[in-house]
């Protein structure tokens, strides 16, 4: 009996109650070797989890990356992995790791010009351009013309980006092969969800009009496709409340995901994704959040507690820093620079043109030790009601907030090792 994937189930319920619905779609984004080539998947960094940071010398290896892969689909607490074509190939045909498990493979389905981004490159400063390295055979079955039972071997759910620049020519060049990608895909039965990125070219729409410009265009460009050919979500720059209500409000079927950007602190993921949520939106799909974290798998624990409302984001900021302390990995930053929130880039190229703007957080800074001798964090994170707790089978409703972190950092704790 086949294994249902999170992801459908979470589809189900947030159609059948769109107000309602508490659910919450993860996804970590491992497709990066497709923008950044050999430096997508990250540097090593000595005595510490192989993540990006100035000085270091040697970039990850294809198999490093795809091992971190592994662990992330071990762990069976994000919904998605997207990868690339040549690496779901490899996970999910060749390996068939996600034939029992919880979690859905997905491949970049096309790979426009502002994702071309290899060292010393200028390709992604110029208007974008449409263009598809993958083709969905491949990503369903490893070769040409699938066999209709060889489709469901590999990924049969895609993610597909535009990049609108306000430009006639490029914008209906864009429209266009994203309406012949649809047309194939569904003839294939091969899903997509739809990436909007903000323009990768300076003033392409009027200061304070851009929320409005992308928001418009998604209900324009979505407007004249059936339900059979529609992406199964979005995925879009984070332009804070306003936009984000205006677009949920239009649709409420319309299902909405942040994509992460750059990396930024530590409270810059964890307070997007908590703001995504609490504004209607339904999903977060973090590549550079999750690969440049000091430790991914406990980075993904955390997500996972805040997309179910158990912690707030100032919280697991701390409490990821004790978990670093007991898993002795020295943090990119300290606490206190952590606690802060920075302006992330939303462009593969890091470009300056377009930000992301998360509403201010009233941070306590630290003024005392920050963990305890144990590696979990101390007071005020904890209070001392959450020393009796419950060990199987929790009645979360009955615990209070302090109790639910304890539990969920014990958990993290002995999985962690």
């Amino acid at each position: 009996m086949a294994v249902k994937k999170s992801l459908d189930e979470k589809l189900r319920s947030i159609h059948a109650d769109p107000q309602g619905s508490q659910e919450f779609i993860i996804a970590d984004a491992k497709d990066a070797d497709m923008a950044f080539g050999m430096s997508g998947p990250g540097v090593v960094r000595s005595g510490a989890s192989p993540e990006s940071h100035a000085g270091e010398v040697r970039f990850k290896t294809l198999a490093e990356y795809r091992d971190q892969i592994r662990q992330v689909i071990d762990q069976q607490l994000v919904d998605i992995v997207l990868m690339s074509a040549s690496t779901s190939e490899q996970l999910a045909v060749n390996e068939r790791l996600f034939e029992n498990s919880l979690i859905t493979p997905a491949a970049r389905a096309n790979d426009a010009t502002d994702v071309h981004v290899p060292r010393g490159g200028t390709v992604h400063t110029e208007p974008a351009r449409p263009f598809r390295s993958a083709h969905i055979d491949h990503m369903q079955c490893g070769h040409l013309d699938c066999s209709t039972a060889e489709r469901v071997l590999g990924a049969n759910l895609g993610l597909y980006s535009v990049t609108f620049t306000n430009d006639l020519v490029r914008d209906l060049e864009t429209l266009t092969r994203y309406k012949e990608f649809r047309e194939e895909a569904e003839r294939k039965g091969f899903r997509h969800f739809l990436e909007i990125f903000d323009p990768n070219v300076p003033d392409a729409v009027a200061e304070g009009k851009l929320p409005g410009f992308i928001n418009d265009l998604i209900a324009r460009t979505l407007a004249g496709v059936a339900r059979a050919g529609r992406p199964v979500f979005l995925k879009i720059v984070y332009h804070g409340p306003k936009a984000m209500e205006e677009l949920v409000a239009y649709d409420p079927h319309l299902v909405v995901g942040v994509l992460g950007g750059a990396a930024g602190t530590t409270l810059d993921a964890f307070q997007l994704l908590h703001q995504a949520k609490k504004y209607g939106g339904r999903a977060a799909l973090f590549g550079r959040k999750i690969n440049q974290a000091e430790n991914q798998l406990a980075f993904i624990e955390f997500l996972r507690l805040i997309a179910d409302g158990v912690i707030e984001p100032v919280e697991a900021v701390k409490a990821y820093h004790s978990v670093l302390q007991k898993l002795q990995v020295t943090p990119v930053r300290t606490l206190e620079q952590d606690l802060t929130n920075q302006t992330n880039v939303m462009s593969y190229g890091r470009s300056t043109t377009t930000t992301i703007s998360i509403p201010e957080t009233s941070v306590q800074r630290p003024s005392g030790p920050v963990s305890s001798p144990s590696g979990l964090p101390a007071a005020p994170v904890l209070d001392k009601a959450a020393k009796n707790l419950p060990t199987d089978n929790p009645d979360f409703s009955k615990m209070t907030s302090a109790q639910r972190l304890q539990y969920h950092l014990d958990r993290l704790n002995r999985s962690l090792g």
